[in-house]
C-alpha cells in the first residue's frame, strides 16, 4: 500500500449520493449517521481514507487534460504536496509558499487580496489576474485494496468548494455541472472504474465560487482568503459494500411523558441498490437486546428509505428509557444501533451508530418569544456563535478543547450560521450534551433569491437534502433555520419545508434568525436585533418590551434587551489579553491602536474598535501603552458579557434565548469572542462563566435589585444570601442577609438595595450565596460608579445604542498596591495535570481583578488551553481562595508549571 493511504474499518460510512442526493428517513436520534461495525466479513467494512500525499497545482501551469492527469502517464513535477481536507490557500500556507496570513496585515499582501478592507469578498468578483480565478488540480495516486474485487466500490466527497470535474483512471466520472455546491456531499459508484489490488489515479479539477454562487462566506466576521476557500475542504474516501448499500441509519423518538414514561421509536435507514437488477433482502436492526427485521425488495438502481415503526414493531416502544439531556439538564445518554442488510443470507452492508432518545418541542409564547423544551422541560438557550477556521482547517484536538471551553463556561448551545461542521463536531456535541442551532448563512448569494437561476434552486435543494440527511440523526441538533438575516421567499421556504418534511427532520424549523414573519409559517418567535457594537452593561435590562429605545431603528422583534430569543447579539469588541495582541500584531504595531489593530476587527460597520476604545477611555481612563489598554479591556468585556447573560437569565422565560455573537473567531481578532483564536480565555470568558453558574446571585443595573437565578433542575432549600456594599477604601457601607429557597430552573427577586449615603466614586457590591451547610455555592462581585451611566436611546441603530453619559471608574487607579501570598502545587492524573493555586490577600485593601496565568516554563510561555476554575476575580482584605487549573500534561516544557499572578493593583 502506498504511504499516506490509511485503510480503516469503516467508522463513518455515512456517504451521500451524487446526483441522487438521497431521500428519506425519519430521524431524531442517531449520533453517527453511519458508522459501520468492523466484524461480519464480506459486508462493506473497508474504508480507504484518501488523506495524505495529494498533489496540488494551478491549471495555469498544467497543459494536460483530466483524462491524462488521472493516469500513470502523468508525472506531477513541481506540484505541492497536500493533505486533504485542505483548501488551496490552506495548502500553500502549510507548505510555506505563502506566509502566515494571521499575523499583522500579511493577508493583504497575498496575490488576489484586492477587495476593500472590511468588504464581504463573497459578494465581490475575483480579479481576472488572481491566481485563484483559474481552476486548480488535486491529484491522488492510491492503491485500492484487492478485497474490493467483486464488491461495489463508492467514492465519497464530503465537501467540494465550489465546482469540480472528476476523473478516475482516465475516465471522467463527474463534471462541473453535476458537482456544484459547497454544502453538497457526493457519492459515486466507481465499481467499473476502480482497479482493486492495483494503483489508481484520481484527478479533481476544482473551480472557486463566484459572487453568484451558493458558497461559503464569513460575512463581516473576518477577512476571507483570496481563493474563497476553493478546494476539497472535507473528507475524501472510498468505501465498499455488496449489491445494496445501507446509509443514514437513524432513530426518531416520540415521548409519552409524564403519562407512562415511555418512548415510541421509529428506526429508519436508506438502502441503495447499486445494480441494474431487482434485489430482495432482509433489513435487520438491533438496539441493545431489542431486535427487529423486515423483508425488502428493491427495483434496479432504486434508492429507498425503509422504516420500522413502533406500531408495526411493538418492541420499539421503550419503557423508562435513558433519555438524552443537554449537559445542563442531565446526562446525554446514548444507545447503540446496529443495522445490517442481507442478500441471500450474506451481509451486503451494515452499520453501527449511536442515538439518543429525546424530543425537542418549541412554540411562540404569549410574549412573542420562541420557547424551547427538551423532553418536556423548559430550557433557556444560552449560547455562542461558532465559526470554523478561516481556511476551514480541521484539528481534532482543538475541537475537543473548544468543546471543553463551552461546557466550562456553562453554555448549552452553539449556533452554526451556514458553516455546517464535520461529523466529529456533531459527535462531540452529542457526547458532551451541547445543543446545536444550524441553518443557512446570510449576506451573500444564499439570500439573493431574486437572482437565482434554475440551477441555483437545484443546488439549494440538494444542499439542504444532503445536510438534513447528515445532521438529523444527531440528538444535539435543536433546530434548523431556513434563513439567517432574512426568511426565504414563499416558494423557497415551501421548497425547504417540503424537503424537511419528506426527510422527517424531527426538530423545530424556524424561518430565519430574525423577527420577520412569513406568509408560509408566520411569526418566527426569534429576533436578530443586535447590538453588535459596545453598549453599556445597563442596556440589556433597560431595553424592555414596553419600550425606552427608538424602536424604528431596531430590527423586527424589538431591540436587543433581555426579552424574546435573540439569535445573535453582543457587547461588541473583545480585545484579548496582551499576550495574544503581541502574537497577532507584532512589536512594530503594538501601540498605539492603528490600522493593523483595526484590520483584526470586523467588516461593514465594524471595521474599527473605536467605539469600544472611546468607552474604555471615558470609563477607565486613557491608556498610554498596550498592556494597560489590554488589562482595562478585560474589565470592560467582563462587565459587558456578564451583564448580557445575567439579564437574559434573570428574565427567563420572558427571555427564551440568547446567542453571544460570537463564541470564537476564525482568525486572531479584536472583536466578538468569549475566548480568542489562541484559545486564551480573557475577561469575557470569565464574565460568561460567572453569569452562568448553576446558583447565581445577580445585581440589577436597571433598578439596583438583587436576584437569585437557578439554572439547575432540582429545588434547593435553606440558602443564605449575603449582600454587602464596600467603598473604595473597603469601608463596609451596607450588609444584608436573606434566607431563601430556590426552586428548580427559577428566577426570583429578593430585594432592592436602598439608597446608601456616602458612597465613594467607585464602590463595590459583593454577593455571596451559601447552602444550608455554609458552603458557598454562588457569588458575584460588581464594581459600580456613583456617576450614573445613561444611554442615548434616540440615536439607537440596528447595531448599537450610544452611551450618553459614561460611568466613571477612574478612581480605581487610587487603589493601593497589594502583594498577594501565593502558593501552588501540581498533581497529575494520567494525561491531565491539575495546578492548585492558593491566594491570600494579607492587606487591608482590595486586590482587584486578579489574573492568574499558568506557564509551561520560566520564560513565561503560557499553557493553553487551560480550564481555570475561576479567574479575573477580586479578593477582599484577608480573603483566601484556592482555585484549580486543568491542562494537558504534554503542554509542559519542564516537570512543573509556573504560576504568574497579576491584577489591576497587584504587585
Amino acid at each position: 500500500m502506498k504511504s499516506g493511504i490509511r485503510l480503516t474499518f469503516i467508522l463513518r460510512l455515512s456517504a451521500q449520493l451524487l446526483l441522487v442526493s438521497c431521500l428519506g428517513s425519519h430521524l431524531l436520534l442517531a449520533a453517527d449517521p453511519a458508522a459501520s461495525h468492523p466484524s461480519a466479513p464480506g459486508a462493506g467494512v473497508d474504508k480507504l481514507i484518501l488523506g495524505e500525499h495529494w498533489s496540488l497545482q494551478s491549471s495555469a501551469k498544467v497543459e494536460a487534460k483530466g483524462e491524462i492527469v488521472s493516469t500513470a502517464a502523468f508525472i506531477p513535477h513541481g506540484w505541492h504536496d497536500v493533505t486533504v481536507p485542505s483548501t488551496v490557500v490552506a495548502a500553500l500556507v502549510k507548505d510555506k509558499t505563502l506566509p502566515d496570513p494571521f499575523f499583522a496585515m500579511n493577508l493583504r499582501e497575498f496575490a488576489g487580496v484586492t477587495y476593500p478592507i472590511g468588504g464581504n469578498f463573497s459578494n465581490i468578483a475575483m480579479e481576472p489576474e488572481s491566481p485563484y480565478a483559474v481552476s486548480w488540480w488535486y491529484r491522488k495516486q492510491f492503491a485500492a485494496p484487492a478485497s474490493y474485487s467483486g464488491k461495489t466500490v463508492w467514492l465519497n466527497f464530503k465537501g467540494i468548494n465550489y465546482r469540480a470535474n472528476i476523473w478516475l483512471n482516465g475516465k471522467q466520472i463527474a463534471n462541473s455541472d453535476d458537482v456544484a455546491g459547497a454544502w453538497r456531499t457526493y457519492e459515486f459508484n466507481v465499481t467499473n472504474t476502480v482497479k482493486p489490488g492495483s494503483e489508481n489515479f484520481l484527478a479533481v479539477q476544482v473551480f472557486a465560487p463566484t459572487e453568484n454562487d451558493l458558497a461559503i462566506t464569513f460575512v463581516d466576521w473576518n477577512p476571507a482568503p483570496p481563493d474563497k476557500n476553493m478546494g476539497l475542504w472535507s473528507e475524501v474516501y472510498l468505501a465498499s459494500s455488496g449489491p445494496v448499500a445501507l446509509r443514514y441509519p437513524t432513530v426518531v423518538s416520540k415521548l409519552n411523558l409524564p403519562a407512562d414514561n415511555s418512548a415510541q421509536l421509529t428506526v429508519t435507514a436508506q438502502l441503495k441498490n447499486s445494480t441494474d437488477r431487482p434485489v430482495k433482502g432482509k433489513l435487520k436492526g438491533l438496539i441493545e437486546r431489542v431486535d427487529f427485521e423486515q423483508e425488502i425488495e428493491l427495483a434496479p438502481n432504486q434508492i429507498k428509505d425503509v422504516s420500522f415503526t413502533s406500531d408495526q414493531f411493538p418492541q420499539l416502544t421503550f419503557s423508562n428509557p435513558r433519555l438524552w439531556w443537554p449537559a445542563q439538564m442531565g446526562k446525554p445518554n446514548l444507545y447503540p444501533l446496529t443495522m445490517t442488510f442481507e442478500v441471500n443470507g450474506a451481509v451486503s452492508d451494515h452499520s453501527r451508530t449511536e442515538f439518543g432518545i429525546r424530543q425537542v418541542t418549541s412554540e411562540v409564547n404569549a410574549n412573542g418569544g420562541r420557547a424551547f423544551h427538551i423532553n418536556g422541560k423548559n430550557i433557556l438557550i444560552r449560547g455562542g456563535g461558532w465559526t470554523p477556521d478561516m481556511m476551514l482547517r480541521e484539528n481534532s484536538q482543538r475541537l475537543q478543547d473548544e468543546f471543553r471551553y463551552v461546557r466550562d463556561m456553562g453554555l448549552n448551545t452553539v449556533r452554526l450560521e451556514g458553516k455546517l461542521e464535520t461529523q466529529e463536531f456533531f459527535d462531540l456535541a452529542d457526547h458532551e450534551g451541547i445543543l446545536v442551532m444550524a441553518g443557512w448563512c446570510c449576506c451573500d448569494f444564499w439570500e439573493r433569491w431574486n437572482r437565482w437561476k434554475p440551477q441555483d434552486f437545484e443546488i439549494a435543494q440538494q444542499s439542504l437534502r444532503d445536510q438534513i440527511y447528515r445532521l438529523r440523526s444527531h440528538p444535539s441538533l435543536v433546530m434548523w433555520l431556513n434563513g439567517s438575516d432574512n426568511p426565504p421567499p414563499p416558494d423557497v421556504e415551501q421548497m425547504y419545508l417540503d424537503i424537511e418534511t419528506k426527510l422527517l427532520w424531527p426538530n423545530p424549523v424556524v424561518s430565519s434568525a430574525t423577527g420577520k414573519a412569513t406568509t408560509v409559517t408566520g411569526d418566527s418567535g426569534v429576533k436578530m436585533t443586535g447590538p453588535y457594537e459596545y453598549v453599556a452593561p445597563s442596556y440589556w435590562e433597560q431595553d424592555t418590551p414596553q419600550g425606552q429605545p427608538n424602536r424604528k431603528q431596531c430590527n423586527p422583534g424589538g431591540c436587543g434587551g433581555a426579552y424574546g430569543f435573540n439569535t445573535e447579539t453582543s457587547m461588541g469588541p473583545a480585545v484579548p489579553p496582551i499576550e495574544s495582541i503581541r502574537t497577532m500584531i507584532g512589536r512594530d504595531h503594538l501601540w498605539p491602536v492603528d490600522d493593523t489593530w483595526n484590520y483584526h476587527a470586523g467588516g461593514g460597520e465594524f471595521k474599527t474598535i473605536q467605539v469600544f476604545s472611546d468607552a474604555l477611555a471615558n470609563r477607565y481612563g486613557k491608556s498610554d501603552n498596550a498592556e494597560d489598554f489590554a488589562e482595562k479591556s478585560q474589565l470592560q468585556t467582563y462587565e459587558g458579557v456578564r451583564a448580557m447573560y445575567e439579564a437574559y437569565s434573570r428574565n427567563k422565560y420572558e427571555a427564551t434565548g440568547v446567542i453571544q455573537w460570537m463564541l470564537n473567531n476564525a482568525w486572531p481578532s479584536m472583536i466578538w469572542h468569549l475566548y480568542d483564536y489562541y484559545l486564551r480565555p480573557g475577561g469575557g470568558y470569565f464574565g460568561a462563566k460567572r453569569a452562568m453558574e448553576a446558583l447565581h446571585p445577580v445585581y440589577g443595573y436597571d433598578d439596583r435589585s438583587i436576584w437569585v437565578v437557578s439554572s439547575q433542575y432540582e429545588d434547593v432549600k435553606g440558602l443564605k444570601l449575603t449582600t454587602k456594599i464596600y467603598n473604595l477604601d473597603m469601608t463596609e457601607k451596607f450588609s444584608h442577609e436573606d434566607s431563601i429557597d430556590a426552586a428548580a430552573d427559577s428566577t426570583a427577586k429578593i430585594f432592592t438595595l436602598p439608597e446608601v449615603e456616602g458612597l465613594s466614586p467607585v464602590y463595590f457590591v459583593a454577593l455571596r450565596l451559601a447552602d444550608s451547610a455554609g458552603k458557598q455555592v454562588g457569588s458575584n462581585f460588581y464594581w459600580l460608579s456613583s456617576k450614573p451611566e445613561t444611554l442615548d436611546w434616540a440615536k439607537t441603530t440596528w447595531w448599537m445604542t450610544p452611551t450618553d453619559s459614561f460611568a466613571d471608574f477612574t478612581a480605581l487607579s487610587q487603589l493601593p498596591k497589594v502583594k498577594l501570598k501565593v502558593m501552588s502545587r501540581t498533581e497529575r492524573k494520567g494525561e491531565e495535570s491539575i495546578a492548585h493555586v492558593r491566594l491570600e490577600n494579607p492587606s487591608k485593601s482590595l486586590a482587584f481583578f486578579v489574573r492568574m496565568k499558568l506557564d509551561k516554563n520560566v520564560k513565561g510561555d503560557e499553557i493553553l488551553p487551560v480550564i481555570w476554575e475561576d479567574n479575573y476575580f477580586s479578593l477582599l482584605p484577608g480573603e483566601k481562595r484556592e482555585v484549580t487549573a486543568r491542562y494537558r500534561t504534554s503542554e509542559l516544557d519542564t516537570g512543573k508549571s509556573v504560576v504568574e499572578v497579576s491584577g489591576f493593583n497587584v504587585e
